[in-house]
């Protein structure tokens, strides 16, 4: 095989495919890159067979054929190579010689037919959602992924189609992040568990072109994301996801409507007084219009008071500020409204549509 590329091409594509590369295996081939040259098209590809990922470069094919390379060493040289062509040529022996300008590399590889292939979907159950629609939905609810849960449920984002609507859900035991748009075209009910890694890498991978589409394809054990160039594949997680909606209960004793840049800042201030790996309760005294904020950490103490839209009852309750934080974060609204029910009970915050819903629990606290 021999080939040639530009330095900007070549690295984008190991960047992306490197991302399904495993950190530790058995298996020696999973921890290398394939590079085919075959009917004029050059493709890269990683699997650590959860996930596999595949992407298309632009460059000349001088001489078809396949290699793989230690993805290591091999990302290291191109992102190290001067800014111009390179040149990959492989013998018979996969003893690959890498040239840009007067920098010459020979990295032993590994047959490529000897590379795990992604496992082949049947394209038939197919949802078409915008880039941008895609990455955004992924930011505004991957946040509340369980991380390395023993309940790989919980490391896991349901995905649930009907008709024209495509909900996303993730959940970590302390909050719930619900997001839903409307598509296009309608699609018959599909529901998947897809992991919290793959979106995680599927939202890197993304541009946020509302220009461009992305197809989803479900399968029984699969799941397909087709990306411009790239294609993602992943398995998905086996069992029934949570019953969410009985958590995102309707009712409330009190609602406030606020700037969201506004509490953004008086919980995010709160935080200064807090040392690494410290966990303070944020506590909120809601009396008519004014909404108290106070925190007590081992350094010292603050409170604020900010104005706010206020109906209902008055109430005291308290939650971890970084919750708060990462939620207020993936909101674009620049008022929200949040609603309250009692100390002991979760507090919500939704728009009028209902196409964004996050739930926080509170935590316990003293005066």
């Amino acid at each position: 095989m021999k080939i040639e590329c530009s330095k900007a091409s070549l690295l984008n594509g190991v960047s992306i495919v490197s991302k399904a590369v495993p950190s530790k295996t058995t298996l020696s081939i999973l921890q290398c890159i394939l590079i085919k040259a075959n009917k004029g098209v050059i493709t890269l590809t990683a699997n650590d067979m959860e996930l596999g990922i595949e992407t298309k470069i632009e460059g000349n094919i001088l001489e078809e054929g396949n290699v793989a390379l230690d993805a290591k060493f091999f990302s290291e040289i191109v992102r190290k190579l001067p800014d111009n062509n390179i040149i990959i040529d492989v013998d018979e022996k996969f003893m690959t010689k890498i040239t840009c300008e007067n920098a010459k590399f020979n990295l032993l590889g590994k047959n490529g037919d000897d590379f795990t292939a992604l496992p082949t979907i049947d394209r038939v159950n197919s949802v078409v959602i915008s880039d941008y629609s895609l990455k955004e939905l992924i930011k505004q609810t991957i946040f509340c992924v369980g991380v390395n849960s023993a309940n790989q449920i919980m490391n896991s984002e349901l995905v649930h189609v009907n008709n024209d609507v495509l909900e996303m859900v993730a959940l970590d035991g302390h909050r719930i992040a619900y997001r839903k748009i409307n598509l296009k075209n309608n699609y018959p009910d599909m529901k998947i568990i897809v992991p919290g890694k793959t979106l995680n890498e599927i939202e890197r991978i993304l541009s946020g072109d509302a220009n461009k589409d992305v197809v989803i394809f479900f399968e029984r054990n699969h799941v397909l994301f087709e990306l411009d160039n790239t294609l993602v594949v992943s398995r998905l997680v086996e069992g029934n996801y949570f019953d969410y909606e009985k958590m995102l209960v309707n009712d409330y004793e009190t609602k406030i409507h606020v700037n969201k840049k506004s509490i953004y800042s008086c919980i995010d201030r709160s935080t200064l007084l807090l040392r690494e790996g410290e966990k303070k309760p944020i506590v909120l005294e809601v009396r008519d219009t004014n909404v108290n904020f106070s925190i007590k950490t081992l350094v010292g103490d603050m409170n604020e008071d900010l104005l706010v839209n206020k109906t209902g009852k008055d109430i005291d309750i308290a939650f971890n500020p970084q919750f708060f934080l990462d939620t207020l974060k993936v909101i674009d609204d620049e008022d929200i409204d949040v609603y309250l029910m009692s100390p002991k009970n979760p507090c919500i915050i939704k728009n009028e549509e209902a196409s964004y819903i996050y739930l926080i629990l509170p935590v316990n606290f003293i005066k």
